[in-house]
């Protein structure tokens, strides 16, 4: 078969490796990739967000089949382009995607359908959002309604913070037009979940839980990140919280959606909070997490392209989905300065002697050479047979990395052993 792959980071670079386990992925095709992935797939310098270039591309190389890993690209209409081209996708159709593309969409959809989540309050106009933070307790929680790249969303300690936050949003237009409504919701606190789930819009089957870390600091100090390293399965995560999340959260998101006509199909993320009162949704992804795609994808044992099919065909419940028992732990090297401003350009070298994988973020190729061409530049991934090893194996290989200006938490997981004494 023929495989295009729509996207071009960390993500995308666990996917194309795992797809490339799989017999019947003959051509793989990454749009646009990077360079550091060049080794795995053909890159094709097409943006993900150019449906008119991916649907023409597809059209020229007769794809068999296609997966569509970002946001954008599925809120947009990706899948339903492909589709009307006769090309079987995996990823949401516009009208089930929009469940991350707007979280007033999601966090109505909630409500409606009794799924628990965070209280809340929705805006559009500014004057308004800043009358009701006089009134309301802190810390409170500030949300960009459209996609922001993960960074749409402000902890405000105070008033002020809030205050600064709504303003940044609805006045100074930070995230464009995604910030013209804002979403206040309740603060919620207790360990945080990130569980990603297959589905064909019937069948749920949830992957192994992992454990972003947002913050760019160790400490979970700093500015909000993209995520800056993950270790799966989460320890909080328990069989009975799993069960519950299965049952109040998981079946209900899917049916909620089906009961709207917005059936979804592909991958569901379910950001979830262990509350004093139970599991709570604080955000739905229509897609692969990044980067907790690079500790999940790791340990799926089956073939990631037939259960991708299957998620297509509805055939879910009859299709093999194991993973590991095992555990693995992501550390992510950025750009010094990332998230705010960062240098590009460095040349990126690995020791000959590596025993994690590498997934490439953000690089190019300049003079022959890999340079760093984002914030978030790889991952590093091992995996080991219980999580201190795979912290330990990830923390040994991340220096044999090396690009100036190079930097990395040095506690992804130290809160997950925490959790597990």
């Amino acid at each position: 078969m023929k495989i295009m792959v729509v996207g071009g980071g960390g993500r995308e670079h666990a996917i194309v490796k795992k797809v490339k386990e799989s017999p019947l992925a003959e051509e793989i095709y990454v749009l646009p990739g990077n360079a550091g992935m060049s080794a795995d797939a053909v890159c094709v310098p097409i943006g993900a967000k150019d449906l008119d270039g991916i649907v023409a591309f597809a059209k020229e190389k007769q794809i068999d089949y296609a997966i569509v890993a970002p946001d954008d690209p599925l809120v947009l209409g990706a899948v339903d382009r492909l589709n009307e081209a006769g090309i079987p996708c995996f990823g949401p159709r516009a009208n089930a995607a929009i469940i991350e593309g707007s979280k007033i969409f999601s966090k109505n959809l909630m409500k409606k359908y009794r799924i628990p989540t965070a209280a809340y309050e929705v805006f559009t106009e500014m004057d308004a959002a800043l009358k009701y933070l006089d009134e309301t307790s802190y810390p409170t929680v500030i949300k960009a309604d459209g996609l922001a790249l993960g960074k749409g969303v402000v902890i405000a300690m105070n008033r002020e913070e809030a205050r600064d936050a709504v303003r940044s949003m609805m006045e100074d237009h930070m995230f464009g037009d995604s910030g013209s409504r804002v979403v206040i919701e309740e603060f919620l606190t207790g360990p945080e979940v990130s569980v990603l789930a297959f589905t064909d819009g019937k069948t749920v089957i949830p992957m192994i839980s992992s454990m972003d870390h947002k913050r760019a600091l160790d400490g979970d100090a700093g500015l909000n990140t993209g995520g800056m390293g993950t270790i799966a399965p989460n320890p909080y995560y328990t069989p009975d919280v799993a069960e519950t999340c299965h049952r109040e959260i998981f079946l209900p998101t899917i049916e909620a959606m089906n009961q709207e006509g917005r059936t979804f199909k592909g991958c569901l993320y379910f950001g979830l909070m262990l509350t004093p009162k139970g599991p709570k949704v604080i955000e739905y992804n229509c897609r692969f997490g990044d980067p907790e795609t690079q500790v999940v994808l790791p340990l799926l044992e089956s073939d990631l392209l037939t259960v991708m099919m299957a998620c297509t065909n509805g055939t879910l419940a009859e299709t093999e989905v194991k993973f590991s028992s095992r555990s693995a732990c992501c550390v992510i090297m950025a750009s010094g300065g990332y998230p705010k401003g960062y240098e590009s350009g460095f040349e990126i070298t690995v020791d000959g002697d590596m025993t994690a994988e590498l997934f490439v973020a953000g690089a190019k190729e300049a003079d022959g050479k890999l340079v760093t061409a984002g914030g978030r530049v790889l991952g590093v991934t091992a995996v080991a047979e219980n999580l201190p090893a795979a912290i330990e194996e990830a923390y040994r290989n991340v220096p044999k990395v090396h690009f100036a200006k190079a930097h990395y938490r040095t506690d992804i997981g130290k809160r997950a052993l925490e959790a597990t004494k």
